[in-house]
């Protein structure tokens, strides 16, 4: 029978857990983490990362390349990259092989036409079936191998592109672009800001093949909406990457990729920190969780099933790592909080739980 270890080292990253300053007054409305509350609290600020407005990556990408190498290390906001080219670390994860090339994620989504724009919508929420995928994707992957583009599609739904015709094009992360107007989140040549005549051809020959197809008539049926068109991100070669971290649990591709890159060993995030410390032993005590609860509410500024799944991470997680602190089983926690352009990353040691002086609270956390 598996012993039970301590957890030396434990690090949660949580991507859209941290909120717009404007929006703390509905975030927060009648709510109470208090075992959050104690560790923001007396925990030490180890970074934080304002971001901009209009870059097009989002912050947990972006620590999660840093961390493992995969982007230069930056000092500042002002100086902070807006790169992360996950594509060949995501097409890792999902079991292609990215070898030398440049790689390209290509995700099926609905644009829907707005007053006077186009918004994308949180591919996530399409529920998108494997026979629908594969139908659109024999559809789609001759008009894309025709204009002589090597197309990888080892799940469903996450497609994988590699052409030097594409050049240097820089596309956004789904997630960012996701319920706004997509003008400023097209493909563009990153060094001249043009948009790429060889995508946006690609992009309007799949547009045409989907449109009215059967598959998009029976979704609208059923009152789902079509998948009517392709979304281009995350665009790199990859490179040499090593991790911080003996363990990753997650179930996002791009982390799971660059910890393999890595040579680190992966699995899924456990239910809970009791889950976890079943499962860690000596060799395996320093481990990062990305638990991504939060993205679909933050994302529809749903503040109260928001605050549904913050309650569940304060039970299963934040106490349960509050208690291990205070009894000495957890020797260290840190955790990173996300929003959709900054985020912070606390530490906490149970050393630090006794500085009473100290008197951070969560909203003095959000972003301005």
């Amino acid at each position: 029978m598996r012993s039970i270890m301590h957890v030396d080292r434990l690090h949660l990253l949580l991507p859209f857990a941290l909120p717009a300053a404007a929006d703390a007054s509905a975030t927060l409305s009648g709510t109470a983490y208090p075992a959050l509350a104690r560790l923001i609290s007396r925990a030490t600020e180890v970074e934080r990362v304002i971001g901009e407005d209009f870059q097009r990556t989002l912050p947990h990408e972006r620590w999660i390349a840093k961390r493992f190498g995969a982007v230069a290390d930056v000092a500042n906001a002002a100086a902070a990259t807006d790169e992360a080219p996950l594509a060949p670390y995501m097409l890792l994860a999902d079991g292609g092989d990215p070898g030398s090339a440049t790689w390209a994620c290509v995700q099926p989504v609905h644009v829907r036409i707005a007053h006077d724009h186009l918004v994308l919508i949180d591919p996530a929420s399409l529920d998108v079936s494997d026979d629908e995928a594969a139908t659109l994707l024999a559809l789609a992957r001759p008009l894309i191998e025709e204009l002589g583009v090597r197309i990888e599609a080892p799940q469903p739904t996450r497609w994988y592109l590699s052409s030097d015709a594409f050049g240097t094009l820089a596309g956004a992360s789904p997630l960012r672009a996701s319920g706004r107007n997509i003008e400023i989140w097209l493909p563009h040549e990153a060094h001249t800001g043009a948009r790429s005549r060889m995508w946006m051809k690609l992009q309007n020959e799949v547009q045409m093949a989907w449109f009215e197809h059967p598959v998009n008539e029976a979704r609208e049926a059923r009152g789902l909406p079509a998948v009517n068109s392709i979304w281009f991100h995350a665009q790199g070669a990859a490179q040499s990457v090593t991790s911080p971290f003996a363990r990753v649990l997650s179930a996002a591709a791009a982390t799971r990729g660059l910890a393999l890159a890595a040579g680190t060993p992966v699995g899924d995030a456990p239910a809970s920190f009791a889950a976890l410390e079943a499962s860690t032993t000596a060799s395996t005590n320093n481990t990062l969780v990305e638990l991504d609860p939060l993205s679909a509410p933050f994302l529809e500024r749903d503040w109260a099933r928001w605050n549904d799944a913050f309650a569940a991470l304060e039970r299963d997680w934040f106490a349960p790592a509050l208690a291990a602190l205070q009894t000495g089983q957890l020797g260290a926690f840190e955790f990173t909080l996300c929003g959709d352009t900054g985020s912070v990353t606390l530490a906490v040691t149970r050393g630090d739980l006794r500085k009473f002086w100290r008197r951070r609270v969560f909203a003095s956390l959000f972003i301005e």
